[in-house]
């Protein structure tokens, strides 16, 4: 009976090559065509019908619009559908993690109909709609469409320490994003190069860890950059990451760094937080607690990564504290000391958490609540130990779109899947996998170049955390990660080629650009 049962699952395994080679990225869950003529559309009078009274919906409509009516239109066959009717079941607008994203599309010659769950599953179904129309001709195909995603958390990271990125440039990210049904913008908002966070608790933190005034995110700055990534179905996850990469907070906060000339961060002679030194833990309940209240979202981003020991051992007035406590050389128990109590301050302020891999391996007691987020090359490990352990995970390991290489390097970002990391993994294992961040490190990254060196490699990842298992086939996405890129060049987005030769319909044009 059991071999039966795997003959019938063999059987009836789907493969990318049995699948309709639509245009589309990431890829739906369900495709059928339908045996009828393919529908043609007028851009400039086609409409989004709906009952809804949401005033976000009608701002999806609005967008989606302007993109239909980019270009000149030129249409010499028959015109057969005039809108596409657009039912939302749940009138409520919160946007988490849990929130349905699921949607069924029907395309016909002469009608169209999404039905979503919510506003946010119907933004994903406008969006796939859109990928459909061929706009040489403003034909789309005839389709059933049933969709929800893999995994509920994908997210990019951008860091703006390192080069500051306009708030302009942001909003582009996160709009090219939602292109890709990502729906986590985590914000390495600050890091050792600079403090660009105007905090109102601390405001000598932006004052004096900024590059520059001009070179700072205002509150008025981050609150625009929340609401513009809620009306695109993205949550902001803020990262201030301690007690590492904290060296630009020092000027404001005169004995807040440890004291360590000759093992200091990039130079200086400071290290990370000093966890011995009282006055930190009131300056950090202050700033998590205002952090918090900024950020709407379910989750905080707690870092504590790299932390750097030998700053630590070189301090005398640390290695005294740490013998009087009976930990002296236990620097992973000096750490334990520090996250311990930061962790009590964020549980304090009911958010969820992550926390960089070295938080687990090095044994620090978190709590079950405690998201484990991997990016080394041993990543496996961490899932297999973390996910034993009882510990949600999310991955970034194979995912550092900031490094780049000669060739199609998306393509190896598409060969990772972060429910691989054991063959014999257990379904409780595997359902404590909530999917995985793609990194944009700022090293090398500003406004003249992050839009084209995230897109459209970014759209590699985002299919593996939208798509079915199965799809796994770099020969299938090929004309559809061209086919985005292109799409996203005819939206105004200075996307990088995908190959090494090529063109699009409609090349990208500073003059356009929007």
């Amino acid at each position: 009976m059991l071999l039966a049962a795997l003959l019938l699952l063999i059987s009836t395994e789907v493969h990318s090559t049995d699948l309709p080679q639509l245009p589309l990225v990431p890829y739906p869950q369900h495709v059928s065509l339908i045996s009828s003529p393919p529908a043609v559309l007028d851009p400039l009078r086609f409409t989004f019908s709906t009952q809804s009274r949401s005033v976000l919906l009608q701002e999806v409509f609005d967008r989606y619009h302007k993109y239909l009516r980019l270009h000149d239109f030129e249409q010499k066959l028959n015109l057969t559908l005039k809108k596409l009717d657009v039912v939302v079941k749940d009138s409520n607008e919160e946007l988490l993690l849990e929130t349905s994203e699921n949607y069924t599309l029907t395309v016909n010659t002469d009608s169209a109909i999404l039905q979503a769950d919510t506003v946010f599953g119907a933004m994903r179904g406008i969006e796939t709609f859109s990928q459909l129309i061929n706009t040489y001709n403003y034909t789309l195909p005839s389709v059933q469409i049933t969709d929800y995603p893999r995994y509920k958390f994908r997210g990019f990271m951008v860091d703006t320490s390192r080069h500051y990125l306009s708030v302009s440039v942001l909003k582009q990210l996160i709009r090219a994003a939602s292109w890709s049904k990502l729906n986590i913008f985590h914000w390495h908002i600050v890091d050792d190069p600079s403090f660009p966070y105007c905090s109102t608790s601390f405001p000598d933190l932006c004052v004096k860890g900024a590059f520059s005034p001009d070179h700072v995110y205002s509150q008025t700055d981050v609150l625009d950059i929340i609401l513009f990534a809620y009306r695109h179905g993205v949550i902001v996850v803020p990262e201030l990451d301690t007690p590492g990469h904290t060296l630009s907070w020092g000027k404001a906060l005169p004995g807040f760094l440890t004291h360590c000339p000759g093992h200091g961060n990039i130079g200086a002679p400071y290290g990370p937080v000093n966890p011995t030194n009282e006055d930190v833990y009131p300056v950090l309940k202050a700033l998590f607690t205002e952090i918090t209240s900024v950020f709407p979202g379910q989750f905080v981003h707690l870092g504590g990564d790299e932390v750097h020991y030998p700053c630590w051992k070189s301090n005398k007035d640390i290695t005294d504290w740490m013998s009087a406590h009976n930990m002296s050389g236990n620097y992973d128990r000096l750490e334990n000391y520090y996250e311990t109590r930061l962790l009590n301050i964020v549980n304090s302020l009911n958010k969820n958490y992550i926390v960089w891999e070295e938080v687990f391996y090095h044994h620090v007691d978190i709590t079950p609540q405690t998201i484990v987020h991997a990016w080394k090359p041993n990543w496996k490990k961490i899932f297999q130990s973390a996910t034993t352990a009882g510990f949600r995970c999310i991955l970034s390991a194979g995912w550092y779109i900031s490094r780049i290489s000669y060739g199609e390097d998306w393509q190896n970002f598409y060969q990772v899947d972060p429910r691989s990391f054991n063959d014999t993994a257990t379904p409780e294992q595997l359902a404590l996998v909530m999917g995985g961040t793609m990194c944009m490190w700022g090293e090398h990254v500003d406004n003249s170049n992050v839009l084209s060196r995230f897109w459209p490699r970014a759209s590699a990842p985002a299919e593996r955390l939208w798509s079915p298992e199965y799809i796994t086939d770099v020969k299938f996405m090929e004309p559809r990660i061209e086919a985005h890129r292109c799409r996203m060049v005819y939206r105004g987005y200075p996307a990088e080629p995908s190959f090494k030769r090529g063109h699009c319909q409609v090349e990208y044009s500073w003059r356009r650009r929007r």
